[in-house]
């Protein structure tokens, strides 16, 4: 059989169509070699017991341990069943929870001393972990007369038992049932590695490492397996970004040198801070780049606050100088009309006039002879703001603007990609907050340019030196770490307000202090809470309920800025002037409130997170977060960095139901303990499991990275990237590597190609 047509093979031949689709659905695997490459999370000895201490909680997990007791309990007078069965392993226990007619069979099974494999969402219930309904399979066959004990055990090579990341409808041993079926094409497989690399790395072979990962008779096995999987990993997704880096070399560009005494200059000259060393050496390395005659593609992290858009601004102006237009797509209109807010104003210093620059066209006598906005301590150029919901003379003019050359700096959302859009001379593209943009959209805007345009990426989430190398190993990266001077800290803190609702109450008294001080505060909520965002919540409730059972629906649906911020005008915060934002309301009455917001016309402004990021208003030195479990870490991280602004210290409340020994709270702690935006990145990183680095949609069951952990293996992907650079430079289409160019071409399809292809 053709090596790529065995791991292409449908699993529906070799499974059956009910698992193959089970398969499908929920762990996103579809072929053969998908599911050989779907490798164990963990492996179980076998007769040695799980540690069941430190299971994480809402997690779908699979245990390997020995029923300590059982018994069946009688509520509703009698009429309901209810079998509560205890496992230990020696040191904690574990409560499983079965209901109605499932008592019947696990009541005459689950007899103290048995062994079983346990499966199922872990959970708390009265304080105690337990798995309600779990699915399990009998180990020791010595106690049971049932023969497919003993085939569970069998089923499993040497002494270790291979325990998968699993779903609610497909259990580990019956992933692993499946593994047997398609073991034997692993002997297909196609390797990557260039024989030189792979023999002076003394790898195993390919095919020895699946059936090693999968089926393993010792330790030493499952290290070898994992060893050269990494490697595969780490080296294909190098070689591919090698590729992408070599192919943007070959692209020509318009060089757009600062000009002496232009725009730039002027600008300079007008700040009424100093420029941190940082801001210097970033600005340093972007100028650099865009006085070459091929396109920049670099990346510019930074801490929240660090002063990102300032750099971002000083690279627009430098381009204008040049003779270039600069455009910088932002996520939302929010972020997009403070963008252009506090630039037009910016410029405005530099002109005397900012208003003139924001709504007037230049003159003719301000115009270059061919048409190009270009710039000048004496000149200026005119700011436009394009968004999808402006108004039609608005937006006919700024779209003249564009394409005469009027304008030469535009702040835009997606309405800037639109084919209408067009460019008089684009020369640099600033993508703020790139993570929120496809990579459709981004190319979309690039391809205005008559040549490819210089582009600048910007992040304020700090991002790993690994994950630079992995999902940006494409671009250059700068690094803003310093906090401009005057800059205040945050102090933060865990509200646990189920616990100790005395906590919750204090916390509106803190944010009274604060405006009572002069100051205004946010609070923060996970919902909107309108009709449409209510009938979205109910159906979402019901379909909990109906698939999980009464434990789960008992959990409430997540805080909503509208009952919150009634709540509040009516209780704690009475007497306050209290304003809502969210992202379903009109642009202009958002605008409007952000604006009343910025003069201190409003007290406290409860929001979603549309104000996460670009937002600065440095009177605002509180924020209270609620149902904060229900963010991400680098989220929080985020929206706490719009207090503290000024020079005011900044308060950062996380209020949160969160039971005090569940990850989420872990979580929160962590945010609290530490300012340290690298240091939450990895934090983040490992709680989302890293994701999937080449763009395929998180499912969270799912990543092209399987064995590679972008936080822990950096040596194996530095060294595949110096060995990928090398590879690439001797031959940059792998004509002389085809089997490299096989694995490359089934790994990138159309999509992720497309998600790689940042420059």
């Amino acid at each position: 059989m053709d090596p790529v047509s065995a791991f292409d093979e449908p699993l529906k031949k070799l499974l059956g169509g009910a698992t193959a689709k089970v398969m499908a659905d929920h762990l996103d695997l579809h072929t053969v070699g998908d599911l050989l490459h779907h490798y164990p999370r963990r492996y179980e000895e076998r007769g040695r017991l799980t540690a069941l201490t430190d299971l994480p909680l809402d997690e779908h997990v699979t245990v390997v341990a020995q029923v300590a007791d059982a018994r069946v309990m009688t509520f509703n007078g009698g009429r309901g069943k209810r079998l509560e069965v205890t496992l230990t392993d020696g040191h904690g226990r574990l409560q499983l929870v079965f209901f109605g007619h499932g008592v019947h069979k696990p009541h005459k099974e689950l007899l103290p001393g048995r062994r079983a494999m346990f499966a199922g969402k872990a959970s708390v219930f009265n304080r105690k972990m337990q798995l309600a309904h779990p699915t399990y399979q009998l180990l020791d066959a010595e106690l049971t007369d049932e023969a497919g004990a003993t085939e569970a055990v069998d089923a499993f090579a040497g002494k270790l038992l291979p325990i998968y990341p699993a779903c609610k409808q497909l259990d580990s041993w019956r992933i692993a049932k499946a593994v047997d079926a398609v073991l034997p094409s692993a002997q297909e497989a196609v390797d990557p590695l260039p024989p030189a690399l792979r023999e002076g790395r003394g790898f195993t072979a390919l095919p020895e490492a699946l059936l090693k990962i999968h089926r393993p008779h010792t330790k030493a096995d499952v290290a070898a397996a994992r060893d050269r999987l990494k490697w595969d990993e780490a080296f294909v997704l190098q070689v591919a970004l090698a590729r992408r880096r070599y192919a943007d070399t070959q692209l020509p560009a318009v060089a757009r040198r600062p000009v002496p005494g232009g725009l730039l200059d002027a600008f300079d000259a007008t700040l009424p801070f100093t420029l941190t060393d940082g801001q210097l050496k970033v600005s340093k390395e972007i100028f650099d780049d865009l006085a070459t005659e091929h396109p920049m593609h670099r990346l510019l992290q930074g801490e929240v606050g660090s002063g990102k858009t300032m750099v971002a601004l000083r690279a627009m102006l430098a381009t204008v100088d040049a003779g270039g237009q600069a455009a910088m797509l932002a996520p939302t209109e929010v972020l997009a009309q403070q963008h252009h807010r506090s630039i037009t104003e910016m410029m405005g210093e530099l002109a005397g006039n900012w208003g003139l620059w924001r709504e007037a066209p230049l003159d003719e006598g301000r115009r270059s002879g061919d048409g190009r906005a270009l710039g000048g301590a004496d000149l200026g150029t005119k700011v436009v703001l394009l968004t999808g919901s402006m108004g039609v003379p608005a937006r006919r003019q700024a779209l003249l603007d564009l394409v005469t050359g009027e304008a030469g700096i535009v702040i835009g959302t997606h309405a800037l990609i639109e084919d209408k859009v067009k460019f008089h001379e684009l020369g640099l593209v600033v993508v703020d907050e790139q993570h929120r943009f496809g990579v459709e959209q981004r190319d979309a805007l690039r391809s205005k340019g008559k040549q490819p345009p210089h582009l600048l990426v910007m992040t304020a989430t700090p991002i790993p030196r690994t994950v630079a190398m992995t999902v940006f190993g494409d671009l250059e990266t700068s690094v803003l770490d310093q906090l401009p001077a005057g800059r205040s800290p945050i102090a933060s803190h865990v509200v646990p307000a189920k616990d100790k609702p005395h906590f919750l109450s204090r916390a509106w008294e803190r944010v009274r202090e604060e405006v009572d001080n002069g100051h205004q505060a946010y609070v923060v909520c996970p919902r909107i809470g309108d009709d449409e965002d209510e009938a979205a919540g109910k159906k979402g409730k019901k379909t909990a309920q109906e698939k999980t059972g009464p434990e789960e629906a008992e959990k409430r649906p997540p805080l909503a800025v509208l009952e919150i911020a009634e709540q509040l005008a009516k209780g704690p915060l009475t007497g306050l002037r209290i304003e809502v934002l969210h992202g379903r309301m009109h642009p202009d009455e958002k605008d409007d409130v952000m604006r009343r917001f910025a003069a201190g016309q409003v007290d406290v402004l409860v929001a979603t997170t549309v104000i996460e990021v670009g937002v600065n208003v440095p009177n605002a030195t509180a924020m209270v977060i609620m149902d904060a479990d229900r963010f991400g870490v680098s989220q929080l991280h985020q929206l706490r960095g719009r207090v503290g602004r000024g020079s005011a210290p900044g308060l950062c409340l996380l209020v949160s139901e969160a039971h005090e020994a569940s990850p989420a709270r872990a979580r929160l702690s962590a945010v609290a303990a530490t300012l340290d935006g690298f240091e939450l990145s990895r934090i983040d990183l490992e709680e989302r499991r890293e994701g999937d680095v080449l763009g395929r949609a998180q499912s969270g069951v799912r990543s092209s990275l399987r064995v590679l952990s972008v936080i822990d293996d950096e040596e194996v992907i530095a060294a595949a990237r110096a060995e990928a650079v090398e590879v690439v430079a001797a031959d940059p289409e792998l004509e002389h590597l085809p089997e490299l160019r096989l694995v490359l071409d089934a790994l990138l399809d159309k999509d992720r190609e497309e998600y790689l292809d940042k420059g």
